[in-house]
């Protein structure tokens, strides 16, 4: 099939159209309390969204690479680890509702797994990469899905598929299957 004949450069604005994105999640035991840790990077001050809130790594896939390159690219980017097997965990489509153009944009997140035994991380203009004991997530100030998305992630469960769209109120609906 020729590129031109994958139907998405039709003029139907309409049509579904999303920007694929990696979400990754690293674990880690803490060698001083041997407790169970993830790393998440705490927006800069300077960050339009998600300011001074958790996340985890990632960003968007650039049009010469694969979906997985671009997740060990983002981790190297945001953290200077490198090396690290990832495991494709779930995917999460996410409806941001329409435009005023009728255009109905969304994102498709591929989200990842791994393990690291390095813990040294270092930080970017993004903000800084931290190890966050697995059992004091309560405690800080993620980004709201993630505290529905890391438990399926870390889970040793199949792969699970989300679906977020708006509410009446801008918010985000969160639904997963396993």
């Amino acid at each position: 099939m020729q590129a031109t004949e994958q139907g998405t450069r039709e003029a139907n604005r309409r049509r579904y159209q999303v920007v694929p994105r990696t979400l990754i999640f690293l674990t880690s035991t803490n060698p001083h309390s041997g407790g169970r840790e993830v790393l998440l990077i705490k927006g800069a001050p300077t960050k339009r969204l998600w300011a001074g809130k958790y996340n985890g790594l990632g960003g968007h896939v650039e049009v010469d690479e694969d979906i997985l390159a671009a997740a060990v690219r983002e981790l190297a980017e945001e953290t200077g680890l490198t090396e690290v097997m990832l495991s494709l965990r779930g995917v999460v489509n996410i409806d941001t509702g329409s435009d005023s153009d009728g255009a109905r944009p969304g994102v498709l997140m591929f989200v990842f797994s791994g393990e690291s035994n390095k813990r040294s991380v270092q930080s970017t203009m993004e903000g800084q990469p931290e190890w966050i004991p697995l059992a004091n997530l309560a405690d800080y100030p993620l980004l709201d899905d993630l505290y529905a998305l890391i438990p399926r992630v870390l889970s040793s469960e199949a792969l699970f598929f989300g679906h977020y769209h708006p509410a009446p109120d801008g918010s985000l609906v969160y639904h997963f299957t396993p």
